[in-house]
């Protein structure tokens, strides 16, 4: 075992006898032992005091424990040794928190939803008619004031459960469970986010409800079967009723349409009429006229014309002379048909 101190005379070196002297130690510079301290006190002020705010974050300061100011992205530095307290809020990240179940999402695997007691007495709620739900939702937000956030609650994450919880319920409470089930959920969702906003104002816990989504809603597991037959005979009533009215669109424009054509048919017969007997009334007139002024033209006109019009439809005519003799046997009569017309 070696004896001795550094520079104070011989060191025995496993009790062999043999000894060695070590070579004195180097005076130590006071301008070195400052340049350390120095380095080592910067490298500590470097390590405590300098922090890191990311592009999505702001940094809230707090000197003793009392809020002093804010800071945006970028490289900061803070006063060391516990003085400043620098908590990083995601002011620009969208923030999810889900009532009724809880996912689980990894890398390459399909997301996994899973039920609890807990979310089971989050999500069963009564309707409006003294129905029961089990309603399961999201809501989706940010933090629009990190003073607000980090100082004007104590437990700002439970407080806004309770909140979102209770803005849901009183929704679902102001409606039947056939609104909540099917048609209403929309309007349910607009009303518990108007709600949850409202609760966050007045509570001024600095958050901004973005968006509130119904993930889904059904009746509880004993009367899911009934509940099921409901809704298929609501189903069939509901396409009873639209077959029932697509016939009514088709068979009632076609019945207007077929009545206005019989409409319009019958005052363009009547004006036709009217027409026509206006125009024979005011030919007759005309005719009358030029009969009186040349009566013996006018009937002998008349007869022509009337006889031009019909002598043309009564076919093949032979004229002959009463006092003529044997001309029947050379007018070829044989075979030719006798056009008989009205």
């Amino acid at each position: 075992m070696a004896r001795g101190r550094w520079g104070e005379g011989p060191i025995d070196v496993g009790g062999s006898g043999e000894t060695f002297r070590l070579p004195p130690m180097p005076p130590v510079s006071g301008r070195l032992v400052q340049a350390i301290a120095a380095g080592v006190a910067i490298l500590v002020l470097l390590l405590t005091g300098y922090y890191q705010v990311e592009p999505d974050e702001v940094a809230v300061i707090q000197r003793f424990g009392a809020f002093v100011d804010t800071a945006g992205p970028g490289p900061h530095l803070k006063i060391p040794f516990g003085v400043d307290r620098v908590t990083k809020v995601p002011v620009l990240r969208q923030l999810k928190m889900e009532f009724g179940f809880r996912s689980t999402t990894r890398a390459g695997v399909r997301s996994e939803y899973a039920h609890s007691p807990e979310t089971a007495g989050e999500s069963l709620m009564l309707t409006g008619d003294l129905n029961v739900a089990v309603v399961e939702w999201i809501v989706q937000f940010r933090i629009k004031d990190p003073k607000a956030f980090l100082f004007n609650v104590r437990d700002v994450a439970t407080t806004f459960h309770y909140m979102s919880e209770a803005a849901m319920r009183q929704a679902v409470g102001d409606h039947s469970v056939d609104e909540v089930i099917t048609i209403g959920r929309e309007a349910i969702a607009l009303e518990a986010k108007k709600a949850l906003q409202d609760l966050c104002d007045r509570y001024e816990i600095g958050i901004e409800v973005q968006q509130l989504v119904l993930q889904d809603v059904n009746p509880p597991d004993p009367v899911k079967p009934a509940f099921n037959e409901v809704n298929q005979a609501i189903q069939e009533k509901e396409r009873a009723i639209n077959e029932a009215w697509a016939e009514y669109n088709q068979a009632v424009p076609k019945a207007k349409g077929e009545a206005e054509q019989a409409v319009r048919a019958a005052e363009g017969y009547a004006l036709e009429r009217v027409n026509n007997a206006e125009g024979d009334a005011k030919r007759f007139d005309a005719l009358y006229e030029e009969y009186r002024k040349a009566p013996a033209v006018t009937r002998k006109r008349l007869y022509l014309e009337t006889m031009g019009a019909l002598l043309p439809k009564l076919g093949r005519k032979v004229i002959l002379d009463e006092k003529a003799r044997g001309v029947l046997p050379l007018l070829q009569l044989e075979g030719e048909r006798k056009e008989v017309r009205p």
